[in-house]
């Protein structure tokens, strides 16, 4: 039975769809100042906060296959949604309270003196997130098109339009609007960055999809768990491999395919149901390289928008509202390739599905290129920082008068008035501000000879940096005061970061959308999960790759980091392309139906069998002699049935 219905569409499906819009909304949101939150309120350098993203990120395109299971085989699919959104709920609100930076602030200076407390709260509400977002996944959509009867196909379709317009518009104002949340300050004792706000709102969005989704529980219709066919696969793959360990002698005859071992238990239509899957498998192996650079857009991308000019005229732009190019993009890219670029390109070559992937490999691999050029033009404005082995040494001259500063083997160094300079070099020991005063009414640098050596004065110096003092000014004219620049303003425009934006977003329609076209139609109905799970777990494995190079590479430049990512997949796309070329298209549905009409021809086999019998039995029983009530008469009756 499905619920009343309204304009010839399920009541229950206006509840899917409003909990699917905000749950979307929660995840994007969330997920797009993340980073952020990372870099500027854990303190984590770029490295740390990449791999801790990435890892978030693959965990929630793994947890989809333990939602799959779980709602097929054991609780179904309103009972997986409710539990695991309840879970998701709890850790956007942990994620919330982890942002509180006056929790654990005790000398109200702004920064949290227990950093540990926010990393642990942050990390069990990433896991409770990704837990959550990721089970209910494959289960709303599927619960959403069990609400439609037969004879609503069409209405389904619509469905099915609306719902992914729902987590496209979710997505985009999400992203718009938490980075806006998040640059506003708030706090109770100190005004700081609000990542509580900008993780708050989509916390509260969650517990608004949950209550809706409950509101409708009487109007949906709840099917019963039908078991996974995942299972079923991987228990056939599993009897083939070790029947074949078990029987690999020579005495036993070879078979054509190795999946053939499993005709032992196993019917043969599921078996070559499973030989087409494992032929589309087999082509995702390179696919996890190209996850690998487009889900970097939220991650090292939005790190290096943080060292641009986001000022448009009249808008100013934050760094994780940057993100907001990819789904505009895709909105726009999306009809024009289907409708305009795709058949001119069919008109002078057969652009088949895997060469539109293969292309779309290219794009992201350009998106690279470009975002390495780009970052080549903001390392040109930026200071120069000491490396790992090295430290700085900053002079402030705030006198009225030059200064010359002598240091051990370096040559002199003269200061101007109200000026600073800044001398970078092997040293052991911290970053040191040097500063004399003379009296407190004034604030003079007088001519210094410093040796940067471990001597007792360079320590001293650094533990004297560290004091609080409070000096007296006098009064003096404004026109007397000179601005000094610490650090420039950055002049590297975001708008340099459109170009890779716009190539990432044509190779993600090129490569996603139609991946997904091709590997639904190569695959029988009945296995379209199992390609959905290994869809999905490409993309985890292209996250797993760049927390694997963020930790381990460690390349000094990011620049060359972005050309090496492109020179990766590169070389990936060649393989694939070559594995393309030898891929032949099949039809699913009639090797199905030759397997059907094998069945069928044996069943009208055993048929005729059974009726050429049955005449034979016919013809002795009525013969010209006849033994009736002959015990031997029946026992030679018996014996030819």
């Amino acid at each position: 039975s499905t619920s009343k219905e309204v304009l010839g569409y399920p009541i229950s499906i206006f509840f899917i769809v409003v909990n699917e819009f905000c749950e979307r909304f929660s995840y994007y949101g969330m997920r797009a100042v993340l980073v952020l939150y990372f870099k500027y309120f854990l303190r984590w350098d770029n490295d740390l906060a990449t791999s801790i993203y990435h890892t978030f990120v693959a965990l929630c395109y793994l947890t989809p296959i333990l939602g799959a299971i779980i709602a097929d085989s054991w609780l179904g699919k309103f009972k997986t949604i409710i539990y695991l959104s309840i879970v998701y709920a709890i850790g956007q609100v942990t994620m919330a309270v982890s942002a509180i930076h006056d929790i654990t602030d005790k000398d109200r200076d702004g920064t949290p003196d227990n950093m540990t407390f926010h990393v642990a709260m942050s990390m069990v509400g990433l896991f409770l997130i990704a837990l959550g977002t990721g089970g209910i996944k494959p289960c709303v959509s599927a619960f959403g098109g069990d609400q439609f009867s037969e004879h609503q196909e069409k209405q389904r379709r619509t469905f099915f339009s609306v719902f992914y317009l729902c987590i496209n518009g979710g997505s985009l104002l999400s992203t718009i609007i938490t980075p806006i949340l998040r640059a506003q300050e708030c706090g109770i004792y100190t005004q700081e960055k609000c990542y509580s706000l900008a993780f708050g709102v989509p916390a509260a969005l969650m517990v608004v999809a949950l209550v809706v989704f409950i509101v409708g529980s009487g109007m949906y219709y709840k099917a019963e768990p039908q078991g996974n066919i995942m299972l079923d696969v991987c228990k056939c793959i599993g009897f083939a491999i070790s029947n074949r360990v078990r029987h690999r002698g020579k005495q036993y005859p070879k078979r054509k395919h190795w999946m053939d071992w499993a005709e032992d238990r196993y019917d043969k239509l599921l078996i070559a149901q499973i030989k087409m899957v494992l032929k589309v498998l087999f082509l995702y192996i390179p696919l996890p390289m190209f996850w690998t650079l487009f889900d970097q857009k939220g991650s090292r991308w939005t790190l290096q928008a943080t060292t641009m000019d986001g000022n448009f005229g009249a808008l100013v732009i934050q760094p994780d509202q940057m993100q907001t190019v990819n789904p505009i993009l895709i909105l726009t890219l999306v009809p024009i390739m289907d409708s305009l670029i795709y058949p001119l390109i069919q008109k002078c070559v057969n652009f088949t599905p895997l060469r539109r992937m293969t292309v779309g490999m290219l794009m992201a691999a350009i998106a690279f290129v470009c975002a390495g050029l780009v970052q080549i033009e903001i390392d040109k404005t930026l200071p120069t920082f000491p490396s790992a082995s090295q430290s700085q040494l900053k002079l402030l001259n705030m006198g009225n008068s030059p200064l010359t500063v002598n240091l051990t083997g370096l040559d002199p160094i003269d200061l101007p008035a109200g000026r600073l300079f800044f001398v970078t070099a092997f040293l052991f020991c911290c970053f040191v501000v040097i500063c004399l005063f003379e009296n407190k009414k004034s604030i003079e640098l007088t001519s210094l000879i410093l040796e940067c050596t471990m001597r007792k004065d360079i320590v001293i110096c650094t533990l004297w940096q560290n004091l609080s003092k409070t000096i007296e000014l006098p009064s003096f004219d404004s026109n007397d005061i000179t601005a000094t620049e610490d650090i420039k303003p950055n002049t590297a425009h975001m708008a340099l970061q459109i170009p890779q934006y716009f190539f990432i977003t044509a190779g993600e329609v090129m490569f996603s959308v139609t991946g997904l076209e091709f590997s639904y139609s190569q695959a029988p109905n009945n296995m379209k999960a199992v390609l959905q799970a290994g869809w999905l777990l490409t993309v985890a494995i292209g996250n797993f790759i760049v927390l694997i190079v963020a930790e381990v590479a460690k390349i000094p430049e990011q620049w060359a980091e972005y050309i090496l990512f492109a020179s990766l997949l590169i070389v990936v796309c060649v393989i694939f392309s070559i594995m393309a070329h030898f891929y032949t298209y099949i039809n699913p549905a009639e090797i199905e139906a030759q397997f059907m009409k094998k069945g069928d021809d044996n069943d009208e086999d055993d048929k005729k069998q059974l009726q050429k019998g049955m005449e034979m039995v016919k013809r002795n029983s009525t013969g010209s002699h006849s033994y009736d009530g002959d015990d031997d008469d029946d026992e030679r009756k018996k014996t030819k049935m």
